[in-house]
């Protein structure tokens, strides 16, 4: 039996979002300071890609358009 478009957006988006949560748990790893050396510029860059990235993409699950530039 064929998977229905439903059946594919579950599965898809199941394993997808498991592997960007393994992602992030690895890159929250990189907090330990016994490990690694950071600054607060390097770790507010970091939250601002992601949190800009997720914006982006529950702008494109709510079928918002992004807005174009203009003068």
């Amino acid at each position: 039996m064929d998977e229905s478009k439903h059946e594919r957006f579950r599965r898809l988006a199941t394993a997808r979002t498991n592997m960007v949560l393994e992602k992030l748990r690895l890159l929250g790893n990189l907090s330990s300071t016994i490990n690694y050396n950071y600054t607060d510029e390097e770790i507010n860059k970091i939250f601002y890609t992601l949190d800009s990235q997720l914006r982006v993409l529950k702008a494109r699950f709510s079928g918002k358009r992004k807005r174009e530039f203009k003068l």
